[in-house]
């Protein structure tokens, strides 16, 4: 007689293990189904886990669902180049941003029409500073432009700093897809880098 031996127990996720496949999870349904047919029993399922385990940690499917978009973005940094000038900085810096965030924008709007406005009460904007965290934010590369001498940052204002950001941001919003390289070099070229040597020589 042949004894069949049982499979193994399945392993026991704890705390920040099981937080972030359920926040996976809860991304990749995101992706599939949309948010509006997205539910916590859904997440559950696909995390092999149960629901009163997803309640625990979020009180609702909008409030899961931002933190399963600050989780994918947390997970996918923008690496910020470090050319040596502050006009190469911006073109590959936008670029990255551009290429890799042009998906993410997609899945957050569609979420954002679908219900999660209504659901959370935020606006539009609230929902944009959520999600997007620092990864428009390029810091680094105007502090490094700033040491070397080539932008004051005391002159130039932060709305000034923030614009070509903005500007990337808009169009990935519009059009949901990367913008395209000559899109990129008229920011940086046409718009931005003369604004900054007019408010400097102001």
């Amino acid at each position: 007689m042949i004894t069949e031996v049982p499979e193994p127990a399945r392993r026991r996720r704890h705390g920040e293990q099981l937080e972030a496949a359920i926040l996976a999870a809860g991304w990749d349904e995101l992706v599939e189904v949309g948010y509006a047919r997205l539910t916590m029993g859904s997440v559950a399922a696909r995390a092999r886990t149960s629901e009163p385990v997803l309640y625990r940690r979020w009180a609702n499917k909008n409030q899961l669902v931002l933190a399963a978009l600050d989780h994918y973005r947390d997970a996918h940094p923008v690496a910020v180049p470090d050319t040596g000038a502050l006009r190469s900085d911006l073109l590959a810096q936008l670029t990255a941003v551009s290429e890799a965030l042009a998906g993410f924008f997609a899945i957050t709007a569609s979420a954002a029409f679908s219900g999660l406005l209504a659901d959370t009460g935020m606006s539009p904007a609230q929902i944009r500073e959520q999600v997007m965290g620092d990864q428009l934010h390029p810091r680094p590369i105007y502090q490094r432009a700033h040491a070397r001498g080539e932008i004051d940052l005391d002159r130039v204002p932060a709305t000034v700093l923030a614009m070509p950001f903005d500007l990337v941001r808009h169009d990935m919003l519009m059009d949901l897809e990367p913008l395209k390289p000559e899109r990129i070099r008229s920011i940086v070229d046409d718009l931005f880098l003369p604004l900054v040597r007019l408010r400097q020589a102001g």
